[in-house]
């Protein structure tokens, strides 16, 4: 579980094909915290996708992903020097700042523009899958490439979001562009809600 509070940004070091998944390499940010290190084995949501940090950890962290993880995100068509957001799983004793997020990528969205508005923030507009609109809500919660956001004028299956200046400099967003796509991941609680109710027909 996390929470979509961004901790590192740091890029694609390598990028290796693995049968039909795929092995990319990051730098270690955690590599001289102590007792608190990345173990082998360890969940890590990266840019919004929890996968698995894969033994000998030192300096670097290693991810195998599989057929599954690539047919529902970018990672497959990632180069090296993209640049990935990194969160560790939170820990019953944090603070939840932002909201749950399981770290499983409903799918990838796309940036349909990107506005300046004057006080070093941006607003981004998304293009959502059919099927995620309907978990949209207006002032709701959505993780986009892993940050927890606010979602605004949801409509269509298009939405927006605004982000501070310091979510551009510490995250990916800072860098995005018009056109590159993003992982989207909808707010948990409006899926089982849907699961648990029984369906309403016309």
């Amino acid at each position: 579980m996390f929470t979509g509070l961004i901790t590192h940004c740091l890029p694609i070091l390598r990028s290796t094909r693995a049968g039909t998944g795929l092995c990319i390499e990051t730098a270690n940010p955690w590599h001289a915290a102590g007792p608190d290190q990345v173990v082998a084995g360890e969940s890590i949501a990266v840019s919004g996708c929890c996968l698995t940090a894969v033994g000998p950890i030192h300096s670097s962290l290693v991810f195998d992903l599989s057929e599954e993880t690539l047919s529902r995100t970018w990672f497959g068509a990632a180069q090296v020097g993209r640049l990935l957001n990194f969160e560790r799983s939170v820990r019953l004793s944090d603070r939840l700042g932002g909201h749950l997020v399981s770290g499983h990528v409903d799918g990838t969205g796309r940036i349909a523009e990107i506005t300046d508005v004057g006080d070093g923030g941006r607003v981004f507009s998304f293009r959502a899958p059919d099927n995620f609109g309907r978990y949209l809500i207006e002032k709701g919660s959505v993780t986009i490439d892993g940050i927890s956001l606010t979602v605004v004028a949801p409509a269509q299956g298009c939405f927006k979001v605004a982000v501070i200046p310091t979510t551009l400099a510490e995250t990916s967003l800072g860098r995005a562009r018009v056109g590159d796509l993003v992982h989207l991941e909808a707010d948990m609680i409006g899926k089982w809600i849907e699961k648990l109710l029984p369906r309403q027909h016309p």
